[in-house]
């Protein structure tokens, strides 16, 4: 035990010696005393509450989610409620979780907690998605939300995501103060838990079930442009194979896709149904080809004419369409943001909807593509800081002006929303909409490929990548801030034959928005690149953005931007 640093040795002491935690957990600990390494890891910080709630990998310890941090957390952010609630009646907060190791525990723990502090809470009984979560804040009128969920994170992580009154995640303002009242809470005999008996029986716990997820199929269903006709014509004549890899999503989006008209939906069985540790792919992740494999096998059988998957909460949708050859081709997020927006606001001009004060809003490091093809509509487009929870609140802020009528945002990452129900990224819609697009094109003779190269040629060949880098533990953090200082301080004058015109520090609260960690650099030739640490898992992530004369100037600007860029960040890591 005296490898440990003082903190690390201070917390787990307390732990063991706490009566609030039970003996498996202390049991757990003990069984590494001979791996102060581990023991570091565990305990040598708290579990950090950043703006999206907490993300870490499962087990005991500080700097692990699990019933204890869990229910810390939910005693912050109890007290934030009651300091914060100023209406009428009990506040109230609807719960909900994913297919993820211990999530229904963790989201009936939070559910006890909140009624240990007076506070109602609506609790799913099982697994749904987080699009639906914040759709039924907003339907059941609640003070705010909790939804179990990590995301497209390996197996070993969870996590807990906080939602305000209006929907959407947690802003910086409101997560400092809940962030403030989770460190008040300094032991864990301060947590206010009630039994479930106890709370049902006084009103503070209440299931929530068909009804409301029928309200929410209904209202995602309502946001189509095209029904009417799939209905009667195009639904019958195109294929759909889905993924919900091992996630929520099976449901929903069957029954929204259905309620459209849409009648050749094959699920991927092996996929279909909820699996904690996600067996047949490396990672639950839509934005990996390899998460496609058993759905393209499958879309091949059949003749299919459009791949959706979802990740495990169904807020992100990735689709895979059928290039000039017939070869199945992984669209990344920003084509298949570009190719919804022209859909959408095409149609919606065509029926005479598309509002003359419309608004489109991305993110810092999504394509300027989408923003082209949205301005040719004549809408407005505003830009945030990464994180949907940032388009929600320019939502809120249209809803209450009356200034702009919000129509559809979206950020690389693959999320995606249309219509005012909610106010986080859906896959759901996005489901709905890129099958809808690929119906209506198919009947003018038109591949979403198709579609998608009528873009390039239209509004120029956008191309954009990727680049991260996974820098665990504590060494990684400190590597990650390494990398950030050194660019911060060092900017370069010139990279891929460009010079460097402009750099964007985002710490400062550039453009009225957030300080964040983030540096974008804006080239000369109309390039730009963006180095951002993650703010739910330890990697850095660097983004770059092109627009090329062709697809292939495009395709060769971007390998020289990027192989130099992430030489540099590959020797401070």
């Amino acid at each position: 035990m005296t490898e440990l640093s003082p903190k690390a040795a201070e917390t787990l002491e307390r732990w063991l010696q706490d009566a609030s935690v039970d003996e498996e957990t202390k049991a757990e600990l003990r069984a590494l005393e001979n791996d102060p390494k581990e023991l570091e890891e565990r305990f040598y910080r708290d579990l950090e509450f950043g703006t999206g709630g907490l993300r870490g990998v499962i087990g005991a310890g500080s700097n692990r989610i699990n019933r204890y941090t869990v229910g810390r957390a939910t005693q912050g952010f109890a007290q934030f409620i009651l300091e914060s609630h100023s209406g009428e009646g009990r506040p109230s907060i609807v719960i909900a979780h994913d297919s993820r190791r211990f999530s229904p525990e963790f989201a009936l723990e939070a559910a006890l907690v909140l009624a240990g502090n007076g506070i109602k809470a609506y609790l799913y009984p099982s697994l749904r998605s987080t699009p639906q979560l914040s759709f039924s804040v907003r339907h059941l009128k609640a003070t705010g939300g909790i939804v179990i969920t990590a995301s497209h994170n390996p197996p070993e992580y969870n996590g807990y995501k906080v939602y305000n009154a209006e929907g959407g995640q947690l802003v910086p303002h409101e997560a400092e103060k809940v962030i403030s009242y989770i460190f008040q809470v300094d032991s864990f005999d301060a947590v206010k838990r009630i039994t479930r008996e106890e709370a049902e029986a006084a009103g503070l716990l209440e299931w929530l079930g068909e009804r409301e997820d029928e309200a929410y199929a209904d209202t995602v269903a309502a946001v189509s442009v095209g029904a009417e006709e799939i209905r009667n014509t195009l639904g019958g004549d195109f294929k759909i194979v889905y993924t919900p890899l091992h996630g929520t999503g099976n449901l929903p989006v069957r029954r929204v896709l259905e309620k459209v008209g849409f009648t050749q939906v094959t699920v991927v069985p092996e996929q279909e149904q909820p699996d904690s540790e996600f067996s047949t792919v490396k990672s639950p992740n839509p934005e990996e080809r390899e998460a496609f494999t058993l759905a393209m096998k499958l879309g091949e059988e059949i003749g299919a004419d459009l791949l959706i998957g979802t990740d495990p909460d169904a807020d992100r949708m990735g689709a895979v369409v059928r290039d000039n050859e017939g070869k199945f081709v992984v669209l990344s997020g920003n084509q298949s943001g570009a190719i919804m927006i022209y859909y959408y606001l095409s149609r919606l001009q065509e029926q005479g909807k598309l509002p003359k004060n419309g608004a489109v809003v991305k993110t810092i490091v999504t394509s300027e593509m989408g923003a082209a093809v949205a301005e040719h509509f004549g809408a407005t487009v505003f830009n945030t800081l990464t994180g949907f929870k940032y388009i929600g609140e320019k939502m809120t802020q249209f809803e209450a002006s009356g200034e702009y009528t919000y129509l559809f945002g979206y950020e690389e990452s693959y999320g995606y929303l249309a219509g005012g129900y909610a106010r986080d990224k859906d896959a759901i819609v996005a489901s709905m909409l890129i099958a809808e697009a690929g119906a209506y094109y198919k009947a003018q003779g038109k591949t979403l490929y198709d579609v998608l190269q009528e873009l390039y040629a239209k509004f120029g060949y956008f191309l954009e990548s990727l680049e991260s880098r996974t820098l665990k533990g504590k060494d990684g953090v400190a590597q990650i801030q390494g990398i950030m200082t050194d660019w911060r301080s060092n900017p370069p004058t010139e990279i891929a034959g460009a010079s460097v015109r402009e750099v964007l520090d985002y710490s400062l609260g550039l453009d009225g928005l957030p300080q964040e960690n983030v540096l974008k650099y804006l080239l000369s030739d109309g390039s730009w690149f963006c180095l951002r640490p993650s703010g739910t898992e330890p990697k850095i992530k660097v983004y770059f953005a092109v627009r090329g004369s062709s697809v292939e100037d495009a395709r060769s600007k971007v390998a020289a931007l990027s192989g130099e860029v992430m030489a540099r960040v590959d020797r401070l890591s």
